[in-house]
Order: structure tokens, then sequence, then C-alpha cells
């Protein structure tokens, strides 16, 4: 190991993987001997260091060029053109072509020049002899930009790149090399000799420390590097350190640079002489690299390797091009649904059902095997998902735990242990939250897909000790070895979460407009329902006194004159009680009704089974009647309500179940289920308890199951079961909302029907 890098460890320290990362690659303190490199001062142009191989190309030895005049090696007119050159280009950190030229009589040579850390840095190459002209390579980058345009997708355009590059450089292999997250690297395209027998390395994956960082760093500054000779002799700098700054030379930006001693002996472990790699960046970041090994060593010339330079950073564009159209052909379908979702969601009143019905809809909005969405209280799946019960889990572990604006894994088992056993539908989720304290989730889920990773080598093994003591060299085994990946689904593309989050910022802003809408909305129906209140309170009232009148004379005349009359008129008289009788007990339960909501409730903590009891003693007489048993399964729990509302809901939901019963054997149930019990309805979620009242009745046809709410809405004739005014379910109803709470039924006709009512505020 040179002794530049020796002397970066600490006494002491052992080399590892971390150690080689920091391997100082761009201070060899040599260069590669197919050329000369020359270190000149930047005013004076005096040689300050030279590579000790200036006898075999210009004849004179390396240490009588040192403290010499450039003018001395060029001559005045190649150094005044050198000079112009320089002035024109913008050289700093960026080699330019300077001329070809006869140096001391030997050559020509081409020279190309930087200027870094104050100095001018020359290298000379010597031309080859059957260098191909300029206007061919004009011709060959014209071919090669048109084939790129035609491709559809990066691996296509990718698989004629190695096929363009091999076709200029004549290379026996050409490979593009992609970068993954974590800095290893996947062989996505190849093209190489058929008459050589090489095996291939097409989706090969490679190590991050194959390619460690610093030499992923040099080739976002340097594009192009070749390696004539894996076993080539190096040529050392004289002297080792530069007399101005007293540092070893910085090749960082030199063609000539020395290689890495780890990269030759990983490059002659794998059988390869020759290199040349070209670096494919996006912006600041190295996306990947285009490698081409030879089997001898090979030597390009400048003009093929300027061709393939700029051929390089057509390659970086096109890449850079053919990433965006995927991602934007990706990003038209995702807008697509999300327009449709938009437009559901502004015209629906529910956002689940909206979201649901909508098509193309939420599944088709990223590409997944199911989807979820919670909302108002409603759990809605499609495709292959989780259970409902598994989902609303899922969901409540988000609350509580993730607070960003999106969830994404691939591996959600590891994160979510009770998803250990959903990795066949549910090992990649990505979950937008659309209320994270009601749990309010869309979802998308993703299965475990098991790959077969194909690493040219151990990947465990990416270094091993040489003979040289404790030094780490490259693996010498580069044979199939091959890696199953469990517990992972396809990764969510940046894309999906990007289009995820802009659905989430449109949907909150149509929630916004349509909540605003519901405010007016509700303002409006809050003024009607006043203005109700008060017409019925008033009405009923005023209506009470001439209704008692007619009530009065009727009785009197069948009390006074009943005598007088025939069966017809008593008959009359008869039916006009009964009719006033009953507006009475309609205008009463309408008064009620209408006090109902002008009353403020009087909460109050009490337990919810003296509320059953006193509702029992009210009905006490039907019970007997009828026969009819009261089972309570468990006490009750307590709650904070208006104690005569809560019996009064009880008193009617009971009456109901004494009166709409013609079984033999009579019962009712009266209970409750605890939030987050098994069986614990979905349109309870958010209230602690739900209360039901179930009887073995007469059951309700489902076609009236949303009527019976109406008031003085009966399913009967007046005469059967008992008569009643149909008031009963309304103010239960009233009494139940204006607790916070929800009613709903469960009935099958002739089997008997289930009330449950929650009460929020409790």
């Amino acid at each position: 190991m040179h002794e530049a890098f020796k002397n970066t460890l600490p006494p002491g320290q052992k080399i590892d993987l971390s150690n080689c990362d920091r391997e100082p690659i761009h201070i060899p303190g040599h260069i590669q001997a197919h050329g000369l490199l020359l270190a000149v001062d930047r005013s004076s142009h005096v040689i300050l260091q030279a590579s000790n191989n200036a006898l075999e190309y210009l004849g004179v030895p390396s240490d009588l060029l040192l403290g010499k005049s450039l003018a001395t090696l060029l001559g005045t007119e190649q150094l005044s053109l050198l000079q112009s050159v320089l002035r024109s280009e913008p050289q700093e950190d960026n080699p330019v072509y300077l001329f070809t030229a006869l140096v001391l009589g030997s050559g020509p040579f081409h020279v190309i020049g930087h200027l870094h850390d104050g100095l001018l840095i020359l290298e000379f190459e010597p031309k080859l002899p059957d260098t191909p002209r300029h206007p061919d390579f004009y011709e060959l980058l014209k071919r090669s930009l048109a084939r790129f345009q035609a491709a559809q997708t990066v691996r296509e355009f990718c698989q004629m790149v190695t096929e363009e590059i091999r076709r200029v450089s004549g290379y026996d292999r050409v490979m593009v090399y992609q970068f993954q997250e974590d800095w290893s690297g996947h062989v996505i395209a190849e093209d190489m000799a058929q008459d050589m027998g090489l095996e291939s390395y097409l989706d090969l994956h490679y190590p991050a420390s194959d390619i460690p960082s610093q030499a992923r760093a040099l080739f976002l500054l340097n594009t192009v590097r070749m390696l004539a000779d894996a076993q080539y002799k190096p040529a050392w700098m004289i002297p080792e350190r530069n007399p101005i700054t007293a540092k070893p030379l910085d090749m960082s930006y030199t063609f000539l640079r020395g290689a890495s001693q780890m990269y030759t002996e990983y490059l002659i472990n794998m059988g390869v002489r020759a290199s040349l790699t070209l670096a494919i960046s996006q912006g600041d970041k190295l996306w990947g690299l285009v490698a081409c090994h030879h089997y001898s060593p090979r030597k390009i010339p400048y003009d093929v390797r300027t061709a393939c330079e700029v051929l390089a950073r057509v390659i970086s564009l096109q890449v850079a091009d053919k990433v965006r159209n995927e991602e934007s052909n990706y990003r038209v379908r995702m807008d697509e649904v999300h327009q449709c979702l938009l437009q559901a969601v502004g015209r629906d009143g529910h956002l689940g059902t909206a979201l649901i019905e909508c098509q193309p809809g939420v599944r088709e909005f990223v590409e997944c095997e199911g989807a979820a969405v919670l909302a108002e209280g409603e759990c809605h799946l499609l495709g292959q998902t989780p259970s409902e019960a598994q989902v609303r889990a899922l969901a409540a572990w988000l609350s509580r735990t993730h607070e960003g604006e999106l969830f994404v894994t691939d591996r959600l088992p590891e994160l979510y242990p009770p998803a250990a056993d959903l990795k066949a539908i549910a090992c990649g989720v990505m979950a937008l939250p659309i209320s994270r304290a009601q749990a309010e989730y869309i979802l998308w889920f993703r299965p475990e897909v098991i790959q077969t990773v194909k690493w040219a080598g151990d990947p465990r093994k990416p270094v091993e000790v040489g003979p040289l003591g404790d030094r780490l060299t490259p693996r010498k085994s580069f044979a199939l070895w091959k890696e199953t990946v469990e517990g992972h689904s396809l990764p969510w593309r940046k894309g999906e979460q990007e289009g995820t989050l802009r659905l989430r910022t449109a949907l909150t802003d149509a929630l916004y407009h349509r909540s605003e809408a519901l405010s007016r909305l509700n303002q409006e129906l809050s003024r009607s329902n006043q203005e109700l209140d008060a017409f019925a309170y008033v009405a009923s009232h005023d209506l009470k006194e001439p209704l008692r009148g007619i009530y009065n004379y009727a009785t009197f005349l069948s009390e006074d004159y009943a005598e007088k009359l025939d069966p017809e008129g008593l008959q009359k008289l008869s039916t006009l009680l009964r009719l006033t009788r009953r507006m009475q007990s309609l205008i009463d339960s309408l008064l009620h009704f209408s006090r109902l909501g002008k009353a403020p409730l009087r909460l109050e903590q009490f337990p919810a089974g003296e509320a059953v009891q006193e509702a029992l003693e009210q009905v006490e007489l039907r019970l007997k009647e009828t026969g009819t048993s009261v089972e309570i399964p468990r006490p009750l729990p307590t709650i904070k309500a208006d104690r005569v509302g809560i019996t009064e809901v009880f008193t009617n939901l009971l009456s109901n179940a004494l009166k709409y019963n013609d079984k033999p054997v009579r019962t009712v149930e009266v209970g409750y289920l605890d939030a987050g019990e098994p069986g614990f309805p979905s349109q309870a979620q958010g209230a602690p308890f739900c209360f039901y009242v179930k009887d073995n009745g007469i059951g309700i046809p489902e076609r009236f199951q949303e009527e019976i709410f109406r008031i003085f809405k009966r399913l009967h004739a007046r005469t059967e079961f008992g008569g009643g005014t149909g008031a009963g379910l309304t103010i239960v109803k009233k009494v139940v909302e204006r607790h916070g709470g929800t009613i709903w039924l469960s009935s099958r006709e002739g089997e008997g029907t289930t009330f449950f009512f929650t009460l929020s505020r409790t």
C-alpha cells in the first residue's frame, strides 16, 4: 500500500471497510505509465514536479526537468499557444485539450492541461498512429443520439447505451451499472463479445464496497476514467510532495491518475486487464456508471475517449429524461384518478362512499393489491386486504405512533409485529391520514414479494485479508451467489408518495369547502328547526283549548242526550269522542317533541341501570299482561347524561318491544358493549359504550327500517298492536342525538329487532 494511505490511519488502528472508504485515491503519488505528467508553477511556468518516466518518453531524466521553464520543453511558440488557450478556456478544475505537438523532438503528444491548487497540471499522451479523424465521431454521435431518443424506457435506453459504447470503444464487455439506495450496484444492461465465451453479468448485484464513497465522489468530478493495464508499473511523482503546497499532488481531475491498488487487484481478480468507466449523473448525484472491461491491455486514443466523454454527458441527460418520462406517465395516470376522486367527494356527502365508489378510484390510484378507507366511522375494503378488525387495529396503531404526513413501508411486520401473519397481503403499506385523532386513514396494501437477488460473489465478504498482513484486499470469488430476500413488498415509488401527498392536500381543501357548505346549511337548518319548534309549541298549545271544548261538549251530549239519539247518532258521537282523544294524544306528543329541542339537558352521573329500572316500572303492567321476561346480562355502566331523557329512551324502546310481539314466549334483553370488545359495532366507533334493547318480536321489514324514526309514522293500522301516535321512536332519536349519539337497528322480519344507540357525551 502506498505511504500516503498508510499515514492516514492512526497508529494501531485495524484496517476495515471504513478505512477503505478513506483511502486517498485522489493523491496516489503516481500516474499510469502510458503518459507523462508535469506540475508547473502557473505564474513562472517553472516545472515543480514530474513523473519519473520522462526518460522513456522524452529521452531526458525526470529530475533534470525540475526547475526548468516550460519554454525549454515546449518552445516559445507552443508556450504562447498554451497561454492563449488557457486564457480563453474555463480551465480551473476543467482539463482542456491544448494542442498536439512534438516535445523535445519526441511524440507527437496530445497535451491536456488544467489549473488546480495554484498549479498548471499538464498531461502528455502519445498520439496513437491509427487515431480516426474527428468527422467520423460526429457521425457516430449523430447515430447514437438518434437511437437513444427512440428508447421508451430506462432499461431499453441503457441497453442501447451498452451497444453504442462498445461499438465506439471496442471493449470486450460494456455494462450499465445502476446504484441502489444503499449504493450497492445492479447491472441493468450489458453488451459483450459473443466469441469469447464470457459469462453474463446482467442482473448481478455488487456490494457498495466495490465502489467506495471517495471513488464515487471522484466520478462526479471526472466523468471519464481509463485504466490501460491493471498490471501497469506506476510512474511515481518526483518529488513526492509539491514544493509550493508541501502536499502530494491532487490528481482528482487528471486522466493519467494512478489507480488504487484495491481497484487494480479487484480487476485482476475478475480476470480484467483494462477498463473504461463513464459516470452517469442526475444533478449532483451519481446515478450509475457505464463500465467497460477488456481482457487484455487496451489504450484507446484521446479522440475516442473524448467522444465517449460527450456520450457520457448525453447519456446523463437522456437517463434523467427517461426517468422523468416514466415518472410523468405514471403521474398522469395518478392525476386522472385524483380528479375523479375529488369530483366524487364534491358530489357525495359521505367521504368513504365517494372514495370507494368512484371509478377509477382509490385502489387504482397507485399500484397495489388492495386498499381500505376508514372514514366517518365506516371501514370500506377493496381487493386483497386484512380483515376490518385488523385494518382498524393498524389504523389505531398508526394514530398512536406516527405523526408524519404519510406513513410508508415495504416491510410492515418489522415495524408492527401483529402484521407478521399478514405478509401475503399487507407486507407493504402506504397510509394517508384523513383524521389522525379519529384513526381515519386511506391505506394501500402490497403483498410480500420473495426475491432472489443474484450477487457477483458473497456480499457478506466484500474484502479479504491479503498476503501483506493486516490489510484488506478485494474478494477473489465472483461466483454467482444467490440471496433470498423475504419480508419485503415492492417499494413505493417516490412519485406515488408525492402524488398521495397531493391527494391529501386536495382532499383537505375539498373537505374544508364541504364543511363550510355544511356549516352554512346547518345554520339554516338550525334556524328553521327553531322556527318549527316554536310553531309546534304555539300551535299545539293553542289547539288544545278548542279541542278540549269539543271533547267536553261531546261528553255532555253523550251524558245528557244519549237516550234521545238513535244508534247511528250514538255511533257518530262515539267516533267524535275517539277522534278528539286521538287528536289530544297527537298534540301532546307534538308538544313534548317541540319541548325536547328547547329544554337544556341536565347532565348528571348515574348508573344507566337506574334508568332501565325506572323504565321497567312504567311498563310493569304491560309486562305482566304479556308475560314478557326481561334479561339484563350484566350491570350497565355509569353514564353522564340527562336522567329523564335516557329513562324516556329506555321506556319507549321497551314499550315498542312489548307492543310489537306476537310470540307465545316473549323475551327482551337490555345490555351494552364496551368499545374494543368483540362484536362492538362499527357504527359506534368513537363512543365508550353501545347500548341495546333486543326483542324476539315481529321484526321490521328492511324497506321500512329508515322510516320508523319519522314522526307520526306507523307501519300498522291504528287498531293493531295497541295503537299509538307513532312519535315514540322520533322522540328517542332526538334524545339520543342531543347527547351526541347515534341510533340504528338490526332486524329480520318475524325474528325480532335490536335497537342500538350510543351516547358520546358519556
